[in-house]
């Protein structure tokens, strides 16, 4: 089973930028989608962005289409996300997880690795 170690989380104002990476273990990664999730304070986890194996395919939440940018290295293992013009809602947990299929999903469902979470705190 593959392990995922998020890291790039921290403190920044409204409007900064961050950039989240997550480097997977084993030799698997290049097969599978792979996504970014959030959980906010007192809410569920939900879903943020998704890349197909290959790179080619994304698709984002609502909330931070035009804002936040998937991007994956598959030399590399890592998958990546890139954060512009920050606001305090996108306050939370983020988590990036491997995908069942090469595709990418919404459905938290079709991850069956996680990693441990990254804090990305936004202040007004």
């Amino acid at each position: 089973q593959v392990q995922l170690v998020e890291s790039g989380g921290g403190l920044v104002q409204a409007g900064g930028s961050l950039r989240l990476s997550c480097a997977a273990s084993g030799r698997t990664f290049s097969r599978y989608a792979m996504g970014w999730f959030r959980r906010a304070p007192g809410k569920e986890r939900e879903f943020v962005a998704t890349i197909s194996r290959s790179g080619d395919n994304t698709y984002y939440a609502d909330s931070v289409k035009g804002r936040f940018t998937i991007s994956r290295d598959n030399a590399k293992n890592t998958v990546y996300l890139q954060m512009n013009s920050l606001k305090p809602e996108d306050t939370a947990v983020y988590y990036c997880a491997q995908g069942q299929y090469s595709s990418g999903s919404y459905n938290q469902r079709e991850y069956y690795s996680w990693g441990q979470g990254t804090q990305v705190t936004v202040s007004s």
